[in-house]
Protein backbone atom coordinates (compact mmCIF):
# COMPACT_ATOMS: atom_id res chain seq x y z
CA UNK A 1 0.00 0.00 0.00
CA UNK A 2 1.27 3.46 -0.90
CA UNK A 3 1.96 5.74 2.09
CA UNK A 4 -0.60 8.29 0.79
CA UNK A 5 -3.74 6.64 -0.56
CA UNK A 6 -7.50 7.07 -0.81
CA UNK A 7 -10.01 5.22 1.36
CA UNK A 8 -13.65 5.76 0.32
CA UNK A 9 -12.65 8.93 -1.47
CA UNK A 10 -10.69 10.47 1.43
CA UNK A 11 -6.88 10.71 1.39
CA UNK A 12 -5.05 8.89 4.16
CA UNK A 13 -1.46 8.74 5.36
CA UNK A 14 -1.09 5.16 6.48
CA UNK A 15 -4.26 4.72 8.58
CA UNK A 16 -4.80 8.39 9.42
CA UNK A 17 -7.26 10.61 7.56
CA UNK A 18 -5.67 13.83 6.34
CA UNK A 19 -9.04 15.51 6.66
CA UNK A 20 -9.08 14.70 10.36
CA UNK A 21 -5.40 15.65 10.69
CA UNK A 22 -6.09 19.09 9.20
CA UNK A 23 -8.84 19.66 11.77
CA UNK A 24 -6.56 18.74 14.66
CA UNK A 25 -3.19 20.17 13.58
CA UNK A 26 -4.22 22.96 11.19
CA UNK A 27 -2.84 24.01 7.82
CA UNK A 28 -0.47 24.55 6.13
CA UNK A 29 1.12 21.41 7.50
CA UNK A 30 3.98 19.12 6.54
CA UNK A 31 2.89 15.50 6.92
CA UNK A 32 5.54 12.76 7.01
CA UNK A 33 4.98 9.01 6.79
CA UNK A 34 7.35 7.11 9.07
CA UNK A 35 6.93 3.86 7.13
CA UNK A 36 7.90 5.54 3.84
CA UNK A 37 11.19 6.83 5.29
CA UNK A 38 11.97 3.36 6.61
CA UNK A 39 11.08 1.56 3.38
CA UNK A 40 13.06 3.99 1.21
CA UNK A 41 16.15 3.55 3.39
CA UNK A 42 15.91 -0.22 3.57
CA UNK A 43 15.46 -0.51 -0.18
CA UNK A 44 18.63 1.52 -0.69
CA UNK A 45 20.56 -0.32 2.02
CA UNK A 46 19.54 -3.82 0.95
CA UNK A 47 20.33 -3.14 -2.70
CA UNK A 48 23.99 -2.65 -1.75
CA UNK A 49 24.09 -5.63 0.61
CA UNK A 50 26.89 -7.36 -1.34
CA UNK A 51 29.14 -4.28 -1.24
CA UNK A 52 30.73 -2.94 1.97
CA UNK A 53 28.95 0.39 2.31
CA UNK A 54 27.78 3.24 4.51
CA UNK A 55 24.67 5.24 3.67
CA UNK A 56 25.03 8.82 4.90
CA UNK A 57 21.66 10.54 4.66
CA UNK A 58 22.05 14.09 3.23
CA UNK A 59 20.75 16.20 6.11
CA UNK A 60 20.10 19.21 3.87
CA UNK A 61 17.14 17.37 2.28
CA UNK A 62 15.12 17.32 5.50
CA UNK A 63 16.78 18.23 8.79
CA UNK A 64 13.88 17.74 11.20
CA UNK A 65 15.11 16.07 14.39
CA UNK A 66 12.32 13.49 14.22
CA UNK A 67 13.44 12.51 10.72
CA UNK A 68 17.12 12.41 11.70
CA UNK A 69 16.41 10.32 14.80
CA UNK A 70 14.47 7.84 12.68
CA UNK A 71 17.33 7.45 10.21
CA UNK A 72 19.84 7.08 13.05
CA UNK A 73 17.71 4.36 14.63
CA UNK A 74 17.59 2.31 11.42
CA UNK A 75 21.33 2.53 10.85
CA UNK A 76 22.07 5.53 8.65
CA UNK A 77 25.04 7.83 8.87
CA UNK A 78 24.86 11.47 7.85
CA UNK A 79 26.26 13.83 5.24
CA UNK A 80 26.38 17.35 6.66
CA UNK A 81 27.13 20.73 5.08
CA UNK A 82 27.31 23.07 8.11
CA UNK A 83 28.04 23.28 11.79
CA UNK A 84 24.31 23.53 12.39
CA UNK A 85 23.70 20.23 10.63
CA UNK A 86 26.47 18.66 12.71
CA UNK A 87 24.74 19.95 15.84
CA UNK A 88 21.44 18.47 14.71
CA UNK A 89 22.94 15.03 14.07
CA UNK A 90 24.64 15.05 17.46
CA UNK A 91 21.33 16.01 19.09
CA UNK A 92 19.83 12.72 17.91
CA UNK A 93 22.83 10.65 19.01
CA UNK A 94 24.51 10.11 15.64
CA UNK A 95 27.80 8.21 15.78
CA UNK A 96 30.67 10.56 14.83
CA UNK A 97 32.25 7.78 12.76
CA UNK A 98 29.18 7.79 10.53
CA UNK A 99 29.31 11.53 9.71
CA UNK A 100 31.01 13.13 6.70
CA UNK A 101 31.34 16.91 6.37
CA UNK A 102 30.86 18.42 2.89
CA UNK A 103 30.64 22.04 1.73
CA UNK A 104 32.85 24.57 -0.01
CA UNK A 105 32.94 27.19 2.77
CA UNK A 106 33.72 25.59 6.13
CA UNK A 107 34.61 28.22 8.75
CA UNK A 108 37.31 27.82 11.39
CA UNK A 109 34.68 27.36 14.09
CA UNK A 110 32.95 24.65 12.06
CA UNK A 111 36.27 22.89 11.42
CA UNK A 112 37.09 23.01 15.14
CA UNK A 113 33.66 21.66 16.04
CA UNK A 114 34.07 18.79 13.60
CA UNK A 115 37.62 18.01 14.77
CA UNK A 116 36.51 17.90 18.39
CA UNK A 117 33.61 15.65 17.38
CA UNK A 118 36.05 13.25 15.71
CA UNK A 119 33.81 12.64 12.71
CA UNK A 120 34.59 10.18 9.94
CA UNK A 121 35.97 12.59 7.34
CA UNK A 122 36.00 16.06 5.88
CA UNK A 123 35.20 16.21 2.16
CA UNK A 124 37.81 18.83 1.25
CA UNK A 125 36.85 21.09 -1.66
CA UNK A 126 39.88 23.34 -2.25
CA UNK A 127 43.61 23.68 -1.52
CA UNK A 128 42.83 26.65 0.73
CA UNK A 129 40.42 24.53 2.79
CA UNK A 130 43.06 21.81 3.08
CA UNK A 131 45.50 24.31 4.55
CA UNK A 132 42.86 25.61 6.95
CA UNK A 133 42.06 22.11 8.23
CA UNK A 134 45.75 21.35 8.68
CA UNK A 135 46.19 24.61 10.61
CA UNK A 136 43.22 23.94 12.89
CA UNK A 137 44.42 20.38 13.44
CA UNK A 138 47.81 21.70 14.51
CA UNK A 139 46.19 24.26 16.82
CA UNK A 140 43.99 21.61 18.48
CA UNK A 141 46.64 18.89 18.31
CA UNK A 142 44.27 16.63 16.40
CA UNK A 143 44.62 14.69 13.16
CA UNK A 144 41.85 15.36 10.65
CA UNK A 145 40.65 12.53 8.42
CA UNK A 146 40.09 13.86 4.93
CA UNK A 147 38.79 12.97 1.51
CA UNK A 148 39.06 15.27 -1.46
CA UNK A 149 35.83 16.02 -3.25
CA UNK A 150 36.96 15.57 -6.83
CA UNK A 151 35.06 17.29 -9.61
CA UNK A 152 35.07 14.83 -12.54
CA UNK A 153 33.71 17.33 -15.10
CA UNK A 154 30.55 15.30 -15.75
CA UNK A 155 27.28 16.70 -17.07
CA UNK A 156 24.62 15.28 -14.74
CA UNK A 157 21.83 16.24 -17.19
CA UNK A 158 19.72 17.85 -14.47
CA UNK A 159 18.49 21.34 -13.60
CA UNK A 160 21.48 23.74 -13.76
CA UNK A 161 20.87 24.91 -10.18
CA UNK A 162 21.43 21.40 -8.79
CA UNK A 163 24.25 20.29 -11.10
CA UNK A 164 27.60 20.22 -9.29
CA UNK A 165 30.02 18.11 -11.33
CA UNK A 166 31.29 20.42 -14.10
CA UNK A 167 34.46 22.50 -14.06
CA UNK A 168 32.37 25.67 -14.12
CA UNK A 169 30.82 24.80 -10.75
CA UNK A 170 32.16 25.90 -7.36
CA UNK A 171 32.34 22.39 -5.96
CA UNK A 172 35.37 20.19 -5.44
CA UNK A 173 38.87 20.15 -6.89
CA UNK A 174 39.62 19.49 -10.53
CA UNK A 175 40.37 15.87 -11.31
CA UNK A 176 43.56 16.93 -13.10
CA UNK A 177 45.00 18.49 -9.92
CA UNK A 178 43.79 15.84 -7.49
CA UNK A 179 46.86 13.58 -7.57
CA UNK A 180 49.26 16.35 -6.61
CA UNK A 181 46.90 17.54 -3.87
CA UNK A 182 46.69 14.03 -2.44
CA UNK A 183 50.49 13.79 -2.36
CA UNK A 184 50.70 17.15 -0.60
CA UNK A 185 48.00 16.18 1.91
CA UNK A 186 49.76 12.89 2.69
CA UNK A 187 52.87 14.86 3.67
CA UNK A 188 51.10 17.02 6.26
CA UNK A 189 51.37 15.90 9.91
CA UNK A 190 47.85 16.74 11.06
CA UNK A 191 45.97 15.11 8.18
CA UNK A 192 45.07 11.49 7.54
CA UNK A 193 44.04 10.77 3.97
CA UNK A 194 41.24 8.19 4.09
CA UNK A 195 39.12 8.55 0.98
CA UNK A 196 37.91 10.23 -2.16
CA UNK A 197 34.55 11.90 -2.73
CA UNK A 198 32.48 12.82 -5.76
CA UNK A 199 29.00 14.32 -6.09
CA UNK A 200 27.83 15.42 -9.54
CA UNK A 201 24.36 16.79 -8.82
CA UNK A 202 20.82 16.11 -7.72
CA UNK A 203 17.63 14.72 -9.31
CA UNK A 204 19.65 12.78 -11.91
CA UNK A 205 17.33 10.66 -14.02
CA UNK A 206 19.76 8.64 -16.15
CA UNK A 207 22.36 6.13 -14.99
CA UNK A 208 25.27 6.92 -17.28
CA UNK A 209 26.48 10.11 -15.52
CA UNK A 210 26.98 8.06 -12.34
CA UNK A 211 28.88 5.37 -14.20
CA UNK A 212 31.01 7.84 -16.11
CA UNK A 213 31.91 9.60 -12.86
CA UNK A 214 32.76 6.26 -11.18
CA UNK A 215 35.01 5.32 -14.09
CA UNK A 216 36.98 8.56 -13.78
CA UNK A 217 37.16 8.37 -9.99
CA UNK A 218 38.47 4.79 -9.99
CA UNK A 219 41.08 5.67 -12.59
CA UNK A 220 42.33 8.23 -10.08
CA UNK A 221 42.10 5.67 -7.26
CA UNK A 222 44.42 3.39 -9.27
CA UNK A 223 46.88 6.26 -9.74
CA UNK A 224 46.80 6.95 -6.01
CA UNK A 225 47.47 3.27 -5.30
CA UNK A 226 50.51 3.41 -7.55
CA UNK A 227 51.71 6.48 -5.65
CA UNK A 228 51.43 4.61 -2.34
CA UNK A 229 48.26 6.40 -1.20
CA UNK A 230 45.75 3.70 -0.35
CA UNK A 231 42.24 4.82 0.47
CA UNK A 232 39.63 3.26 2.74
CA UNK A 233 36.54 4.97 1.35
CA UNK A 234 35.17 5.89 -2.06
CA UNK A 235 32.26 8.31 -1.66
CA UNK A 236 30.14 8.59 -4.80
CA UNK A 237 27.64 11.04 -3.31
CA UNK A 238 23.93 11.04 -3.96
CA UNK A 239 21.67 12.56 -6.58
CA UNK A 240 19.56 9.59 -7.70
CA UNK A 241 16.35 11.11 -9.00
CA UNK A 242 12.73 10.31 -8.20
CA UNK A 243 9.54 10.54 -10.22
CA UNK A 244 7.82 13.89 -9.68
CA UNK A 245 5.80 13.89 -12.91
CA UNK A 246 6.86 12.13 -16.10
CA UNK A 247 10.50 11.34 -15.30
CA UNK A 248 11.70 7.76 -15.62
CA UNK A 249 14.69 7.63 -13.25
CA UNK A 250 16.80 4.50 -12.88
CA UNK A 251 16.20 2.30 -9.88
CA UNK A 252 18.73 1.90 -7.12
CA UNK A 253 19.22 -1.65 -8.42
CA UNK A 254 20.51 -0.19 -11.70
CA UNK A 255 23.03 1.88 -9.75
CA UNK A 256 24.22 -1.20 -7.86
CA UNK A 257 24.64 -3.15 -11.09
CA UNK A 258 26.78 -0.39 -12.56
CA UNK A 259 28.97 0.16 -9.50
CA UNK A 260 29.44 -3.42 -8.32
CA UNK A 261 32.32 -4.29 -10.68
CA UNK A 262 34.45 -1.53 -9.18
CA UNK A 263 33.85 -2.46 -5.56
CA UNK A 264 33.98 -6.22 -5.96
CA UNK A 265 37.55 -5.94 -7.25
CA UNK A 266 38.67 -3.27 -4.78
CA UNK A 267 39.06 -3.17 -1.03
CA UNK A 268 37.11 0.03 -0.41
CA UNK A 269 33.99 0.87 1.54
CA UNK A 270 31.42 2.65 -0.61
CA UNK A 271 29.85 5.77 0.90
CA UNK A 272 26.62 7.10 -0.59
CA UNK A 273 24.81 10.32 0.32
CA UNK A 274 21.15 10.02 -0.75
CA UNK A 275 18.76 12.70 0.45
CA UNK A 276 15.84 13.22 -1.92
CA UNK A 277 15.55 9.50 -2.69
CA UNK A 278 15.04 8.70 0.99
CA UNK A 279 12.79 11.56 2.03
CA UNK A 280 10.87 13.18 -0.85
CA UNK A 281 8.08 10.62 -1.25
CA UNK A 282 7.63 10.36 2.52
CA UNK A 283 6.18 13.85 2.86
CA UNK A 284 3.34 16.03 1.60
CA UNK A 285 2.37 19.64 2.18
CA UNK A 286 -1.27 19.83 3.31
CA UNK A 287 -2.99 23.11 2.47
CA UNK A 288 -6.48 24.62 2.52
CA UNK A 289 -8.19 26.54 -0.27
CA UNK A 290 -8.83 30.16 0.72
CA UNK A 291 -10.41 31.53 -2.45
CA UNK A 292 -11.16 30.66 -6.06
CA UNK A 293 -10.68 33.65 -8.34
CA UNK A 294 -11.23 34.34 -12.04
CA UNK A 295 -9.22 37.07 -13.73
CA UNK A 296 -9.27 37.69 -17.49
CA UNK A 297 -10.46 34.16 -18.20
CA UNK A 298 -7.70 32.69 -16.01
CA UNK A 299 -8.61 30.80 -12.85
CA UNK A 300 -6.63 30.94 -9.63
CA UNK A 301 -6.94 28.65 -6.63
CA UNK A 302 -5.48 30.60 -3.72
CA UNK A 303 -4.34 28.35 -0.86
CA UNK A 304 -2.95 29.06 2.59
CA UNK A 305 0.49 27.60 1.78
CA UNK A 306 2.99 29.65 -0.21
CA UNK A 307 6.48 29.74 -1.66
CA UNK A 308 7.56 30.42 1.93
CA UNK A 309 6.63 26.81 2.70
CA UNK A 310 7.67 25.11 -0.58
CA UNK A 311 9.91 27.16 -2.85
CA UNK A 312 10.84 24.44 -5.37
CA UNK A 313 8.22 25.40 -8.01
CA UNK A 314 9.35 29.04 -7.86
CA UNK A 315 13.07 28.36 -7.66
CA UNK A 316 13.46 25.35 -9.95
CA UNK A 317 10.21 25.44 -11.94
CA UNK A 318 9.67 22.05 -10.30
CA UNK A 319 6.55 20.00 -10.90
CA UNK A 320 4.71 18.51 -7.91
CA UNK A 321 1.52 16.52 -8.26
CA UNK A 322 -1.40 18.04 -6.36
CA UNK A 323 -4.27 15.89 -5.11
CA UNK A 324 -7.57 16.77 -3.44
CA UNK A 325 -7.96 15.35 0.05
CA UNK A 326 -11.57 14.49 -0.81
CA UNK A 327 -12.37 13.03 -4.22
CA UNK A 328 -15.65 13.99 -5.89
CA UNK A 329 -16.06 11.55 -8.80
CA UNK A 330 -18.93 13.48 -10.41
CA UNK A 331 -17.29 16.88 -10.10
CA UNK A 332 -15.99 18.74 -13.14
CA UNK A 333 -12.38 19.68 -13.63
CA UNK A 334 -11.02 22.99 -14.82
CA UNK A 335 -7.67 24.57 -15.54
CA UNK A 336 -6.25 26.82 -12.85
CA UNK A 337 -3.08 28.26 -11.36
CA UNK A 338 -2.61 27.08 -7.78
CA UNK A 339 -1.00 29.94 -5.90
CA UNK A 340 -0.23 31.22 -2.42
CA UNK A 341 -0.87 34.51 -0.58
CA UNK A 342 2.68 35.93 -0.81
CA UNK A 343 3.06 39.22 -2.69
CA UNK A 344 5.17 37.78 -5.52
CA UNK A 345 4.11 36.56 -8.95
CA UNK A 346 6.57 33.72 -8.40
CA UNK A 347 4.42 32.45 -5.51
CA UNK A 348 2.82 29.46 -7.22
CA UNK A 349 2.68 25.68 -6.95
CA UNK A 350 1.27 24.92 -10.38
CA UNK A 351 0.51 26.76 -13.63
CA UNK A 352 -2.44 25.83 -15.85
CA UNK A 353 -3.08 22.63 -13.94
CA UNK A 354 -6.15 20.48 -14.54
CA UNK A 355 -7.85 20.07 -11.18
CA UNK A 356 -11.19 19.03 -9.80
CA UNK A 357 -13.50 21.94 -8.95
CA UNK A 358 -12.32 23.40 -5.67
CA UNK A 359 -14.12 25.72 -3.29
CA UNK A 360 -13.24 27.64 -0.17
CA UNK A 361 -12.27 25.23 2.60
CA UNK A 362 -11.30 22.33 0.34
CA UNK A 363 -8.02 20.63 1.23
CA UNK A 364 -5.20 19.83 -1.21
CA UNK A 365 -1.92 17.99 -0.79
CA UNK A 366 1.29 18.73 -2.67
CA UNK A 367 3.13 15.45 -3.13
CA UNK A 368 6.83 14.54 -2.88
CA UNK A 369 7.44 17.44 -0.51
CA UNK A 370 9.48 15.53 2.07
CA UNK A 371 12.76 16.74 0.57
CA UNK A 372 13.79 20.38 0.16
CA UNK A 373 10.45 21.50 1.52
CA UNK A 374 10.37 22.74 5.09
CA UNK A 375 14.18 23.01 5.26
CA UNK A 376 14.10 25.73 2.56
CA UNK A 377 11.14 27.58 4.08
CA UNK A 378 11.31 31.17 5.28
CA UNK A 379 9.51 33.91 7.18
CA UNK A 380 9.18 36.15 4.12
CA UNK A 381 6.14 38.44 4.42
CA UNK A 382 6.48 37.69 8.18
CA UNK A 383 4.71 34.40 7.63
CA UNK A 384 4.92 31.86 10.43
CA UNK A 385 6.80 28.63 9.80
CA UNK A 386 4.41 25.72 9.74
CA UNK A 387 4.18 22.59 11.88
CA UNK A 388 5.57 19.19 10.89
CA UNK A 389 3.98 15.91 11.96
CA UNK A 390 5.15 12.30 11.73
CA UNK A 391 2.44 9.71 11.11
CA UNK A 392 2.70 6.11 12.23
CA UNK A 393 -0.28 3.83 11.61
CA UNK A 394 -3.34 5.76 12.86
CA UNK A 395 -1.57 8.24 15.14
CA UNK A 396 0.76 11.17 14.70
CA UNK A 397 3.39 13.10 16.60
CA UNK A 398 4.08 16.81 16.19
CA UNK A 399 7.81 16.86 15.41
CA UNK A 400 7.91 20.63 15.02
CA UNK A 401 5.45 23.07 16.55
CA UNK A 402 3.82 25.76 14.47
CA UNK A 403 5.44 29.15 15.06
CA UNK A 404 3.63 31.93 16.89
CA UNK A 405 3.83 35.69 16.36
CA UNK A 406 6.01 35.82 19.47
CA UNK A 407 8.45 33.36 17.85
CA UNK A 408 8.60 35.65 14.84
CA UNK A 409 10.16 38.54 16.80
CA UNK A 410 11.78 36.66 19.66
CA UNK A 411 15.37 37.49 18.69
CA UNK A 412 14.75 41.08 17.63
CA UNK A 413 15.16 44.28 19.64
CA UNK A 414 13.14 47.46 19.19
Amino acid sequence: MEPFHYVNGVLFCEKLSLKQLAKEAGTPLYVYCRRAFEENYRRFDQAFAEIPHLICYAVKANANLGVLRLFREIGAGFDIASGGELFRTRQVGAEPQKIVFSGVGKTNSEIDYALNTNLLAFNVESPAELEAIEARGKFLNRAARISFRVNPDIDAETHPYVATGLQEHKFGVGIEEALSLYKFAASLPHLEVVGISCHIGSQITTIHPFLEAAQRIFKLVDELDQAGIRLKFVNLGGGLGIRYHNENPPGVEDLVKGLAPYFLRKDHTLILEPGRFLSASAGVLLTETLYVKKNNRRHFIIVDAAMTELIRPSLYQAYHEIWPVEQRPQADTFTADIVGPVCETSDFFARAREIQVTQRGDLLVILNAGAYGFCMSSNYNSRLKVAEVMVQNSSYQIVRKRETFEDLVRNEKQ
